[in-house]
Parts: C-alpha cells; sequence; structure tokens
C-alpha cells in the first residue's frame, strides 16, 4: 500500500491537523499566517481532485482506520474495535470535488476580506473544522461517524455565524441555528440508534443489507429524511437559512452552502443505498417533491421582495434546494415504477447532481460577489448601492455569469440541469415542470432587480472613490467563476464523466453493500 492508497484518511486529515497547528502558526505573523491557510486548503484540494478521478471508471475507494488490532478495553475486560470507515464512490466524490473547491475559493476569498478584523485564530481553525465536517459526511460508510461529522461541521458553523458577536443580528442567528440544530442531532441520534439496537450495526452496507420494511424502519427513515432536509434548508425547516447566510463572513458562507449539500448527500445517500425498498415509488418520493415545490416557490418569492443582498441570496438558496429535492422525489417516483416512466428516473438523478454541482459554484460565487460589494461599500442594503460596474467592473461581470446560471439562461450550466428536471419531472405531472420555469422567471426578475440597483444607474456620491476588491478576493471568484464556465461549455464531459458515473453508483445498491461489506 503506498501514499495514493491513504487519499481517503488524508481527506479529513488535513483540515483537521490544521485546525489544531493554527494557534500556533497564526502566532508567526501574518505572512505564515496566510500561507499556512491558503497551502492546507490547496493540499485538501488537491486530494479532493485526486479521489475524484480514481473514481471516473466507477471504481469504489474503501478505507478502514482501525480494526481488530486497534481496540479500546474497558475497565469490565471488554473490548471494542476502534473503527472507521470511508466509503467513496462517483456519488461520494463529486460532493467531495465541490467542497473542496469551493473552500479553497473561500479560502483565498477571506485572506482579504477578513483582513481587516481580529480573531484570525478562532476564524481559520472553525473553518478548516466546518471543512472537515462536510468532507467527512460526504466519505463516510457509517452512520455514527455521519452524527459526528455533522455535528463537527455544526459546532464549526455555530461559531463562524457568530463571528462578528458584536452584532446582534450575527449571535441571533447563530443562536437560533445551534437550537434548531441541536433538536435536529438528537433526533438524528435516534434514529441510528434505534437502527443500531434492531440490527447491532452502524455500518451502512450492513444496514442496507439487513434492513426489512417495518414500523421501527419507517419511524427511523421519517426521523432520519425530516433532520437532513432541515440541514439542506428545505421549507417549511429554512427559517436558519436566510439569517444565517446573511450573517457569516461571505467567504464563510461560500463554504456554509457546500456544508448544506453534504447534508443533502446525506439524504440521497439514505434514500438509494440503505432504504430503497421503502423509498423507491412510494410516499417518500412525493414528500419530497411537495417540499421540493414549496421550498422552490416560497423561497423565491420571499427573495423578490428583499433588499438586503445576501439575505436574498439566502432566499435563493431555499429556492435552489427545492429543484434538487423535485429532483429526488421524482427520481424514486420514477425508478419504483415498472412503467414506461422508470426511464426519467436516471435523467432525474443526473439532473439533480448536475444541479447539485452548478449551486454549489454559482450561488458561492453570488455569496462572493455580495461580499466583494460590502467589503468596498460597506453596506449589504441594495437602496443605498448605484452605479457600482464602473468602478468594479470585474465583480461586476462575475455577477452576470452567476445570476444568468441561477436563473437558467441557456446556454449557461444552470439551463442544462434545470432542464433536465424539467423533462422528468413532466412525466410524473406536467404542473411540476411549469411550477419550476415560474420560479426561474421570478429568480431572474430578482437578479435583473440586484444587478440594477447595486451595478447600474448614477453612482452614488459617496462611492465615486470605490475600486475594485484586492487580487485575493477577485482569485477566489476567479476559480467559481471559471468552474461555471467550464461546466457550461463542456456540459457532456462532466455529464459522462461525474454525473452519469455517480447516478450509475447510486443505483447500483448490490454493489454498494459489496464494497462497503468487502472492507470490514
Amino acid at each position: 500500500m503506498n501514499w495514493h492508497d491513504h487519499l481517503p484518511a488524508f481527506l479529513v486529515m488535513i483540515p483537521l491537523l490544521g485546525a489544531f497547528l493554527t494557534p500556533f502558526v497564526a502566532s508567526w505573523g501574518k505572512l505564515v499566517r496566510n500561507v499556512f491557510f491558503v497551502l492546507f486548503m490547496a493540499l485538501t484540494l488537491v486530494v479532493g481532485i485526486s479521489l475524484c478521478t480514481a473514481t471516473f471508471d466507477g471504481r469504489v475507494l474503501v478505507y478502514v482506520m482501525g480494526g481488530e488490532s486497534f481496540s479500546l478495553t474497558l475497565p469490565s475486560g471488554m473490548s471494542y474495535p476502534i473503527r472507521i470507515l470511508f466509503e467513496i464512490d462517483g456519488f461520494g466524490s463529486l460532493l467531495i470535488l465541490c467542497i473542496s473547491i469551493a473552500a479553497f475559493a473561500g479560502a483565498l476569498f477571506s485572506i482579504n476580506y477578513m483582513d481587516r478584523f481580529s480573531g484570525w485564530k478562532r476564524f481559520m481553525s472553525l473553518y478548516f473544522l466546518m471543512t472537515a465536517g462536510a468532507l467527512g459526511m460526504s466519505a463516510t460508510g457509517d452512520l455514527f461517524n455521519f452524527f459526528v461529522f455533522v455535528e463537527i461541521s455544526s459546532i464549526a458553523s455555530f461559531g463562524l455565524i457568530a463571528f462578528w458577536r458584536d452584532k446582534p443580528e450575527s449571535l441571533e442567528a447563530s443562536f437560533k441555528y445551534m437550537l434548531i440544530s441541536q433538536v435536529a442531532a438528537m433526533l438524528l441520534l435516534l434514529a441510528i440508534g434505534s437502527l443500531y439496537g434492531k440490527y447491532n450495526a452502524l455500518n451502512m452496507g450492513a444496514l442496507a443489507s439487513m434492513l426489512r420494511a417495518g414500523t421501527l424502519e419507517r419511524i427511523s427513515l421519517a426521523l432520519i429524511v425530516s433532520v437532513l432536509a432541515f440541514k439542506c434548508g428545505a421549507f417549511p425547516m429554512h427559517t436558519w437559512m436566510p439569517d444565517a447566510y446573511a450573517e457569516t463572513p461571505s467567504g464563510v458562507t461560500c463554504l456554509l452552502v457546500t456544508v448544506s449539500q453534504a447534508s443533502f448527500y446525506g439524504l440521497i445517500r439514505v434514500c438509494y443505498s440503505i432504504f430503497p425498498a421503502l423509498t423507491q415509488g412510494g410516499t417518500v418520493g412525493w414528500i419530497l417533491i411537495v417540499l421540493g415545490c414549496m421550498s422552490m416557490f416560497f423561497g423565491v418569492l420571499m427573495a423578490v421582495v428583499q433588499h438586503e443582498i445576501k439575505r436574498l441570496m439566502g432566499y435563493h438558496s431555499i429556492s435552489q434546494v427545492g429543484y434538487m429535492l423535485l429532483a429526488l422525489g421524482v427520481g424514486l417516483l420514477a425508478l419504483g415504477n415498472r412503467n414506461d416512466i422508470a426511464a426519467y428516473g436516471l435523467t432525474a438523478m443526473k439532473g439533480g447532481l448536475f444541479h447539485v454541482m452548478n449551486y454549489s459554484f454559482y450561488k458561492g460565487l453570488l455569496f462572493l460577489c455580495a461580499g466583494a460589494l460590502y467589503y468596498a461599500t460597506g453596506t449589504r442594503d441594495l437602496d443605498k448601492m448605484g452605479g457600482l460596474a464602473r468602478n468594479m467592473p470585474w465583480t461586476a461581470g462575475m455577477f452576470v455569469i452567476a445570476a444568468a446560471a441561477i436563473s437558467g439562461l441557456p446556454p449557461f450550466n444552470g439551463f442544462v440541469s434545470k432542464w433536465m428536471i424539467y423533462e422528468s419531472s413532466f412525466v410524473v405531472h406536467p404542473l411540476l415542470p411549469a411550477l419550476a420555469m415560474i420560479t426561474s422567471v421570478l429568480t431572474l426578475a430578482s437578479f435583473v432587480k440586484v444587478f440594477q440597483a447595486a451595478f447600474l444607474g448614477p453612482a452614488k456620491e459617496k462611492f465615486v472613490a470605490v475600486r475594485e476588491v484586492p487580487y485575493g478576493m477577485l482569485a477566489g471568484m476567479a476559480i467559481l467563476t471559471v468552474m461555471t464556465l467550464l461546466l457550461t461549455l463542456f456540459p457532456g464531459w462532466f455529464m459522462g464523466n461525474l454525473f452519469e458515473n455517480a447516478a450509475r453508483a447510486l443505483l447500483d445498491h448490490q454493489g454498494y453493500i459489496r464494497a462497503v461489506m468487502g472492507g470490514i
């Protein structure tokens, strides 16, 4: 076994090591601190890309840390093996790639954005921890370890949302998220404990091979789906998202977007890999479709009336999550049918996974653009901006690309993924794509409003001297812009190498069980 075989361990080890080294390194000066931050995030990105390319051929990477030779002996004399299992298939590597790219872009952006403020040690440590938690959620093959990584990312999120601790709004947003998250965490732990009590197993592959359609299983599934839908920001469990996204530093918000996608990863993994007998073709599909439709429509309606730019984008995040939930629900519904619509299940899955990556990049870019506007003007109120395109042409250009992508304008990547969702949802009911298209129109209208208010018109007198943001911030924005353009220009390559592979990995239920069980 060479070092390349240990990449799954490096994926989480590097950001965790960065978190614990930060208090020491940050005291060695600004330059060393910044180089350390960017270097460790770059190493995490390299590992994420390497793992993604390793699964192009459909391979499933299984990595076991611990085992019988690593055991915990209790005072009673009983001995328990210590084992952490990572399972990375085409689906997991897709999320890992999204998280690692967004984390690196957010780190570059934060170097300049956070330079005006103190508290760098706390900021960097929490940023590393949140990255490790999100990556662990996307890599683990064990339900309890999934819960642990959820808690790691949540605790780091609480601190980063409340980073502006002199602002009551930040403290309120963090407290709200903390309160609701801990209730959700207890429900998730209750569901996991119930399954462990019955099956004496926590490994996802082992549970998938043994689960039966009983009352306990249905209750556990309902709890897990509810908790992970909340963590994604689905309506009506969305109340934390606009507040949290609005008050978090923009580089962190870029990462927080992908943390919510890690929860969506867990939701898909549970539905397709662990509970397929209870989810495909039945009630769960319709529940997710209804949640998706409500999230799409009410999220965009609440966004249209906002005047605070990051809060507006926070409501749009709810709307975008709705598209993914719609695709997931349609996929479950179609794949469980033995008629002509079953073929559209795969289309829905690929469209939903395409949208996951699109959302991770263009939504992260929009939050970075909002942060750039705040950095340059000192305000997030659209009514107080105007004429900034003259002084911030790069920010304006990248905002236009992201806004066109999220609105689903052809030929941008958002149009491709949305069209696949429209096509597959039409065979379930014609009203579903109609509602999704109306949501896209309202999304376009709201971002036209944002562009007109912030970048067009006469420049406000106090902003005449505004200049473009520093190069580090532009570099972070440029990374996500390039990814958005690559998805726009080469959708066929991404479809063939990423989304098709990820969808096939999810459909291969028995293959997942064999791969994970073989790693024990």
